[in-house]
């Protein structure tokens, strides 16, 4: 229950939500205004449910009319599948508020409409969530698809222009469909914002990655990948070949040497942090 109250104080309401909050009472939707809220916060706090329960740092839980940000001091090292269950926590919880909303029917102050209109905010709301476009569900999923077999820099770099394309894309289908849809509009200013501000931040978030691996005490149970690269290659470079979920042992592609020389993650990270040998060919490195 503590664990609970702990983080319902990190929730915020982002003052876009608001605006859409004051909009719906002007208007005279005051009920589906409390059904959207509810429906929001059930979503994001199956994410920070799940989070918690992994352990996860959790700095912040934003709530968005789309859904929610949950603000973590995790940069890129935690297990993939733990990602994954924290990304699809959210939408997961569409499935269940659609059976409460049956069996709420036979009940009168729970009526046709109110069903209807519930189905459908949550409908919209999964949907919604699920398009691939960044800082979405779906664009968490993408980001975690590309980062199975990418580096955490092209990951990244890969999923933002993805995400980038698609925005576009969903701004052109709004312009020919819902060319007056105010809301739908500054949600899309908002996730092209997200993209700007996530595209400036990419330098800071990869050497959050790189810290953090450094500094964070090696996972006995962490599947190890090999890196094969030539002796020359810097070590700045051959960090940047670096995958999230995964940790490395670098191996030196020297066919005047046998057997092969192989450097563990830690030793390339030293060198990059304490000892300031970013530009040092990875072959010179002394292996432990």
């Amino acid at each position: 229950m503590t664990n609970m109250f702990s983080l319902l104080k990190k929730i915020k309401i982002n003052p876009l939500f608001w605006f859409v909050i004051g909009i719906g009472i002007i208007t005279g939707y005051f009920k589906e205004v409390i059904m959207v809220f509810t429906i929001v916060f059930i979503h994001e706090m199956g994410h920070s449910v799940v989070a918690h329960f992994f352990k996860w740092r959790i700095r912040k839980i934003e709530l968005l009319p789309f859904g929610g940000v949950a603000e973590v001091e995790e940069y890129g090292n935690r297990p993939l599948k733990q990602e994954f269950w924290v990304i699809i926590a959210g939408p997961l919880q569409h499935i269940w508020l659609i059976g409460l909303s049956y069996i709420l029917l036979p009940f009168e102050f729970w009526t046709v409409h109110d069903h209807h209109m519930f189905l459908t905010h949550n409908i919209m709301i999964l949907l919604f969530n699920l398009v691939p476009i960044w800082p979405l569900d779906g664009g968490k999923l993408m980001y975690l698809l590309f980062s199975t077999k990418l580096s955490f820099q092209k990951s990244l770099d890969t999923t933002l222009r993805c995400s980038l394309v698609l925005l576009f894309i969903f701004a052109g289908i709004t312009l020919y469909l819902f060319p007056f849809h105010l809301n739908l509009w500054i949600v899309l200013v908002f996730l092209l914002f997200s993209h700007y501000f996530e595209w400036k931040q990419k330098s800071y978030a990869y050497m959050r990655f790189l810290m953090e691996r450094y500094y964070k005490p090696e996972e006995p149970f962490v599947t190890t990948v090999p890196i094969i690269v030539p002796a020359q290659l810097s070590v700045q470079d051959v960090l940047k070949q670096f995958r999230r979920g995964v940790k490395h042992k670098v191996v030196i592609k020297d066919f005047s040497v046998a057997p092969k020389v192989t450097i563990y993650e830690k030793v390339i990270l030293t060198a990059f942090f304490e000892k300031k040998q970013a530009s040092r060919p990875i072959g010179l490195l002394n292996p432990p």
